[in-house]
């Protein structure tokens, strides 16, 4: 049975979506402007974890993540390139896609991009105003705060006690034009040469918090399952999403909330940020490092506890890596020395493993405690193969599920010719590809191509899904 710590009750509970088999998931993305350092990657790299985890459950997951492409910081750094917003959010799209890519971060089922969704942000904020949540001022609009009365249940503040700016994003003048100091801004009057659309409120652009509000429901409906992030977006981002959201549709915003915890730096566990300067770019990491390594790093911490890096930490991983590299070596190389049948004994050791790997991992998607359970079947493996009699079917029986376990990590463990994961995405874009334009015996060759190693590919809706045999 699985549980999950949910920030909304402050308490650990039976995860049960809405739909069986079926997880509405919704993760907070970056704001593009920049490359992703690796305190932006841990979260990515955290909730691509418990995707993975509940996909080897059987949940079928759509997995919504955002991009923000419209921001003061966005603003900014246009006009630092000289360039345009839109092409500063293409750019940093594209590095982050590399980076994530590089540490083997499955792609959201979509990326909804602010930018793309003005007219659904509009008929949104309109709604508010409607509902008299919304009030407009010289071409801003501002959220009536203290009209929903469950404010602040998330986080757990006192809104008497909330300081003026909690939203983060205010100037003096703009507090001036709210009603009340903690009202938050859904719609922002353009200042003279920022990017803008035309709204009923005049020129402007969203506030940060709309558009996550808006992505969400499109995508997931009025009511979904989790919603994730790390544990700074708790107060005043994910508050505002639940007041902006409930607002509108009168029904529970996310059921689960999940927050991630910190990248901490330096001898003081310093929390790193952009803002500190005590970062490091993922992509410089990735230079000179194995992904896996930094992704072993990075998922195999329980997703709540803060993650402390470090030369010596990023060692650790490496190590540890390298005995789970050295175990998959053992396995694959006494395959050529097998004898039919099965080792009923080890296949009953492999299968507790498993079940204490799925015991550990429903509490709380518990990564420290499931890797222990990894490390044991590593052992099993290395004690196995050195008996001078071994049977094929165990050894499958011993890859299969190492490669399974490792897999919700992240890690990819292959065999001589074997496509890595990477291979296989490509060759689906480019069957993608060959479709549209209706080149259909190039897509069937890569369907059969695909299907020689293994890989069953299942075309949905939401597009084409695949899984090894």
């Amino acid at each position: 049975m699985l549980k999950v710590w949910n920030t909304l009750t402050n308490r650990k509970e039976e995860f049960k979506p809405l739909t069986p088999h079926i997880v509405n998931m919704y993760v907070c993305g970056p704001t593009v402007y920049n490359y992703i350092h690796i305190g932006n990657a841990r979260s990515a790299i955290a909730f691509d974890t418990i995707r993975r985890y509940l996909e080897y459950q059987d949940y079928t997951v759509n997995y919504i993540s955002n991009f923000t492409d419209v921001d003061d910081k966005l603003i900014n750094e246009a006009k630092e390139e000289n360039s345009t917003v839109p092409a500063i959010a293409d750019k940093y799209i594209q590095a982050f896609y590399e980076d994530t890519d590089a540490l083997n971060i499955e792609r959201a089922t979509a990326n909804p991009r602010a930018s793309h969704n003005i007219p659904e942000i509009i008929d949104f904020i309109q709604a508010l105003v409607d509902k008299g949540y919304g009030y407009a001022v010289d071409g801003d609009v501002y959220y009536r705060t203290r009209k929903f009365k469950k404010y602040g249940e998330l986080s757990g503040q006192n809104i008497d006690d909330l300081e003026q700016g909690a939203s983060q994003h205010v100037t003096d003048a703009e507090t001036a034009r709210k009603e009340d100091p903690i009202d938050f801004a859904l719609w922002k009057a353009a200042k003279p040469g920022e990017i803008s659309w035309s709204s009923p409120w005049g020129e402007g652009r969203p506030g940060w918090h709309i558009e996550c509000s808006v992505m969400s429901i499109k995508y997931l409906g009025a009511t979904f399952d989790i919603h994730g992030g790390g544990q700074d977006l708790e107060f005043p981002h994910h508050e505002n999403e639940i007041a902006q959201s409930e607002a509108r549709t009168g029904h529970t915003f996310a059921r689960y909330w999940l927050h991630n915890g910190f990248v901490t730096i330096g001898e003081d566990d310093e929390k790193m940020s952009k803002s500190l300067g005590n970062f490091v770019l993922a992509r410089d990491l990735l230079k000179d490092n194995d992904p896996q390594a930094i992704r072993f790093l990075m998922s195999t911490t329980q997703y709540r506890r803060p993650i402390r890096y470090s030369t010596a930490s990023l060692q650790d991983a490496k190590n540890n890596l390298e005995r789970l590299h050295t175990a998959w070596t053992n396995l694959n190389y006494r395959f050529a020395s097998a004898e039919a049948g099965n080792s009923e004994h080890v296949d009953k050791q492999a299968d507790d493993i498993q079940k204490a790997f799925v015991t550990a991992m429903d509490d709380d998607f518990n990564a420290q405690n499931g890797i222990t359970h990894v490390y044991e079947l590593a052992k099993l493996i290395n004690t196995y193969v050195e008996q001078d009699v071994v049977r094929i079917g165990s050894l499958e029986h011993l890859r299969g599920l190492f490669r399974d376990l490792t897999g919700i990590f992240g890690l990819q463990f292959t065999t001589t010719g074997e496509l890595l994961d990477a291979d296989v995405e490509q060759l689906i874009e480019d069957r993608e590809t060959a479709r549209a334009h209706k080149d259909f015996a190039r897509s069937d060759e890569i369907r059969d191509q695909l299907a020689k190693q293994g890989i069953i590919l299942e075309d949905t809706p939401q597009g084409t899904r695949w899984h090894r045999k």
